[in-house]
């Protein structure tokens, strides 16, 4: 089995970041199981969508983002989408970063019993820049792996000590529900869960560790498996934190207060792990899936190892560590991009279906009708749930 995993381990590292275990915690915080269903729908959503990425991935060997640019025949169209997709992703991740890095220093500082120090983000900085440099991806999947897995353990023991009501869990992520004030939530649950650049890092990574289009089986296998997995930790997240009596949430690490009467003092270091993981995995993965789309939409053929591909990467990175010098409020910062990521994967996911739809990429492996009866369900759930937010800002203003 363990052989048969890889790449869907850093897509699933990917979205478990400082920004998910914040945003889940605000979810179980402010409307308890309320918004399970949500999670379900985006994991659903999820799984269909890189699964569509990977095997443009590993039928074209060229990436998401140059299969794009080599059907779009007009120049002037060609250039605005590989705008879009750059703006996206590279200058997306470096607001990221600082987000990802951030809260590997917050899960450091809980670990160590030290002061508040924007320091910490060298250390941080530093392991992440060795581990990139070393441009081995064998070594990479690895260690997501161990990290997902340690995540699991942490937040999924979470919740179940806190003894939540097994019927209110299964009616939350069975039972749409919208409370008052839950409509940024429910897009921001979206947005941290089906995130654009993981579709254009996926495509990427198959052809790491897979060759042909005989091996769709073992992707597909990998895809459902590990992106299960981090959805069940989202899930763990949110039951967790609907239980845990908070009132505030500042950061991903406010969920260790609530937990506080079941594990005590150990309930910082419970969560400083979880959160230390999902900083150093996001924090990996943000720069790298920068790398990557630049490197597919400028042809780039050197790899993990490459001059070019490390400046992207390096670059990105850099930006997460100095940010820790700034004094902005983090939380907020989170909010606006998981919201801003919900209303921006309609348009890539748009990309994605007519690509994965082109005979000529594609061959006898495109979709098939079912395939895009349900992908565009999803799609037309989350464009209705992104414009209704929208209209909710114009209308309230």
């Amino acid at each position: 089995m363990f052989k048969k995993i890889g790449p869907g381990f850093l897509i699933a590292a990917a979205f478990i970041g400082p920004g998910t275990v914040t945003t889940c915690t605000l979810a179980g915080v402010d409307f308890g199981f309320a918004l399970l269903w949500a999670l379900l729908i985006s994991i659903v959503t999820t799984v269909v969508f890189q699964e569509m990425a990977a095997r443009i991935g590993i039928l074209t060997k060229q990436g998401l983002a140059a299969s794009i640019r080599s059907e779009l025949r007009r120049p002037l169209v060609r250039t605005l989408i590989t705008i879009i997709i750059l703006s996206a992703v590279v200058l997306g991740n470096a607001a990221y970063e600082a987000g990802n890095i951030g809260g590997a220093v917050l899960g450091l500082e809980a670990l160590t019993g030290s002061e508040p120090s924007p320091w910490f983000a060298w250390v941080i900085g530093g392991g992440v820049f060795a581990l990139l440099f070393a441009g081995s991806y064998k070594m990479l999947e690895k260690i997501f792996v161990a990290l997902v897995m340690l995540m699991s353990i942490s937040f999924v023991l979470a919740a179940v000590l806190t003894g939540p009501e097994a019927g209110e869990v299964f009616s939350g992520l069975f039972v749409p529900a919208l409370p008052e004030g839950s409509l940024f939530t429910v897009v921001a649950l979206i947005g941290t869960t089906v995130v654009p650049y993981n579709l254009f890092l996926h495509a990427s990574l198959v052809s790491e560790k897979w060759d042909s289009a005989e091996d769709l089986k073992a992707i597909r296998w990998d895809t459902i498996l590990s992106i299960g997995l981090g959805g069940l930790i989202s899930i763990a997240i949110v039951v967790s934190a609907s239980a845990g009596g908070l009132t505030e949430v500042s950061s991903g690490l406010d969920l260790a207060k609530g937990l506080e009467p079941l594990y005590g003092r150990a309930s910082t270091y419970f969560l400083g792990i979880g959160l230390f993981a999902a900083g150093i995995t996001s924090a990996i993965t943000a720069p790298l899936a920068a790398a990557y789309v630049a490197a597919s939409c400028f042809h780039w053929k050197d790899g993990l190892s490459g001059r070019r591909f490390r400046m992207v990467w390096g670059a990105i990175l850099l930006t997460g560590v100095l940010s820790q010098f700034l004094n902005f409020r983090p939380i907020e910062i989170i909010k606006f991009a998981q919201v801003a990521n919900g209303l921006l994967f309609p348009v890539i996911c748009v990309l994605l279906l007519w690509i994965v739809n082109r005979t000529t990429i594609m061959g006898d492996y495109k979709n098939r009708i079912w395939q895009n009866i349900i992908a565009g369900i999803l799609l037309l759930l989350i464009v209705f749930l992104g414009g209704k937010s929208v209209l909710s800002v114009i209308f309230a203003t």
